[in-house]
């Protein structure tokens, strides 16, 4: 008698549920390689300001613009799905759930603005 194997292939695909949730999980590959760029940007800092500055010169290549948009897409949908489970995951607080999404997202909006103001 031969067991039951069960297709794993494209499981994911199979569910938009699970699409979305394999989108934010591979997500960290791509923004792994956008913290290393960062990184190499401290690296040419401490080599000296000629190399530092070229580093910053190629950031304005169209290659790399698109790179920092993909992974600004990809860092906003990432919060916005830890945002959503964060009822889930506070202890018992006698508010809505959609009050608590929404001071989440306007506690990093502000902060965000206080950033850039004072920067």
């Amino acid at each position: 008698m031969k067991t039951y194997t069960r297709p794993m292939a494209g499981w994911w695909k199979r569910n938009p549920y699970y699409l979305w949730y394999m989108l934010r999980e591979a997500s960290c590959l791509f923004l792994t390689a956008y913290a290393l760029m960062l990184l190499w940007g401290l690296y040419r800092l401490q080599q000296g300001k000629i190399q530092y500055e070229q580093w910053r010169e190629s950031l304005a290549s169209p290659l790399s613009l698109a790179f920092h948009a993909i992974a600004l897409a990809l860092v906003l949908y990432h919060s916005w799905t830890w945002f959503k489970i964060m009822p889930k995951t506070l202890p018992r607080i006698p508010l809505p759930d959609w009050l608590v999404v929404t001071g989440g997202v306007s506690a990093v909006i502000v902060c965000s603005a206080l950033v850039l103001v004072l920067t």
